[in-house]
């Protein structure tokens, strides 16, 4: 494998250049993810949907916990990387590897015989309880391959290398649609199939990134005897940035699934609208979500280079790519949005539920763009407390207190429940904005 500097090209294109392939993998994961909701709309009634569609987002809470470990791992690297410091770099691949697996030995078996109980807390609608029991269970059996490619990947772009992963993940697409439409549209399978869909790709996708990886080598010396190991400092720096962030991300997901359970008592038609603007909204996150990776990944190596005005440019020309797509999105949601909606049912009653739901939720498209880039440079820089104190605030302070009200209010639509999102995310946005003024004073005084 080989190192990729972010510390000396013009800004833009390098970010550009990092960003475009990071938006092309998750793509591709989201496409097959959302094959499992396609396909099993088509094939399965309503019940199949609203499963697939909860055991997903319980899914998830465990997948972004994972996802935000390997990010201090990333930033660990990056720094290492920029710094020149290739014994450094040992030691964080050696760390990552051995915290993965310990990770995986507690998850797995916590996530396979809890599946009962966390289906349901959920508040899950009677008639989806089986299915979603039966999805969740399934991909539990899949964690040690969404654990090991998440370390991998987490690897490549401490390294500076986004494009490798794309390969791997595009072999993974192709399996889960082709199995998806064999297990769910041939054999009937329902949930149960999509779940056994989308282990078999994750497992093709982790196990090919690991060989590639084996075969290549890394681009400085590493031993496993001598750095396969849990090495005290490089772990300690892993946790100060990939601790905080899977505090903040696992709660915030929990918070998702306390309002999802709170929507599901309005009935299985706003359960399973919920579950198709969420695999929307999916894609529509996908550019601030990797823009957002490639300023975290910009600001590890030009931290670690000691070029600070460099990583703020990364941060405000990922704000504006991703804000340009963010208002794009939103007008064509409120001007079309059953267009999307009606891709993922043929049911009209959750065609109708989603597509109001979807109106006023996707201006949080908008919103997310500050966020997540803000996100991403307070933790380049190994700061990822303030992130999780400001997204905690606004789940907790408005999202769930917001969403409840409206539940309870009379004659509430779905229109209404939508509003909660980006209300929320407007709360962080003005934390996140007075932080990095407060950091730049500060710089501005060490400096002059």
């Amino acid at each position: 494998m080989k190192r990729y500097s972010l510390t000396e090209s013009p800004v833009t294109p390098t970010l550009v250049r990092f960003a475009v392939p990071l938006m092309l993998s998750a793509l591709l994961q989201s496409l097959y993810g959302a094959t499992d909701l396609f396909v099993v709309g088509q094939y399965a009634d309503a019940a199949a949907v609203s499963g697939v569609s909860i055991g997903t987002q319980l899914m998830s809470t465990v997948t972004m916990l994972i996802y935000s470990v390997s990010m201090g791992g990333t930033v660990l690297l990056g720094n290492c990387i920029g710094e020149k410091n290739d014994a450094g770099a040992a030691r964080a691949v050696g760390t990552m590897t051995v915290l993965f697996a310990l990770i995986t030995a507690v998850l797995t078996p916590l996530m396979l015989f809890g599946a009962k109980a966390g289906v349901a807390l959920m508040q899950t609608p009677a008639e989806a309880v089986a299915d979603t029991r039966s999805y969740v269970r399934i991909c539990s059996l899949g964690l040690p391959f969404i654990i090991g490619y998440n370390a991998v990947s987490g690897v490549f772009r401490g390294l500076g290398d986004s494009k490798t992963p794309v390969y791997f993940v595009a072999m993974a697409c192709g399996v889960n649609i082709a199995a998806d439409f064999l297990l769910v549209g041939r054999f009937g399978m329902g949930a149960s199939g999509a779940a056994l869909a989308t282990v078999g790709a994750q497992g093709l996708s982790f196990l090919a990134a690991l060989c590639y990886m084996i075969k290549s080598g890394f681009p400085f010396p590493f031993s496993a005897r001598e750095h396969l190991r849990l090495h005290g400092p490089s772990l300690r720096r892993i946790l100060r940035v990939g601790g905080p962030l899977a505090l903040q991300n696992t709660t915030i997901h929990l918070s998702f699934l306390i309002i999802t359970a709170i929507i599901n008592t309005m009935g299985l038609v706003a359960s399973a609208a919920v579950g198709v603007v969420e695999k929307i909204l999916s894609f529509a996150f996908l550019p601030p979500d990797a823009f957002a990776g490639a300023v975290a990944a910009m600001t590890a190596q030009n931290m670690g280079a000691n070029k600070p005005k460099r990583a703020t440019d990364a941060l405000w020309r990922g704000i504006a790519f991703s804000l340009a797509f963010g208002l794009l999105f939103f007008a064509y949601c409120n001007i079309a949005p059953r267009s999307l909606t009606g891709i993922f049912t043929r049911d009209r009653a959750v065609i109708e539920a989603a597509a109001g739901y979807l109106r006023t939720y996707s201006l949080d498209c908008a919103m997310v763009s500050f966020v997540f880039c803000f996100n991403s440079y307070f933790s380049g820089q190994g700061n990822a407390v303030i992130s999780m104190i400001h997204n905690m605030a606004a789940t907790f302070l408005v999202r769930i207190p917001l969403t409840l009200l409206m539940s309870r209010l009379p004659n509430t639509t779905m229109v209404h429940m939508g509003l909660a999102a980006p209300a929320a995310s407007l709360l962080s946005v003005f934390i996140c904005a007075g932080y990095f003024l407060w950091l730049r004073r500060k710089r501005e005084k060490t400096t002059g």
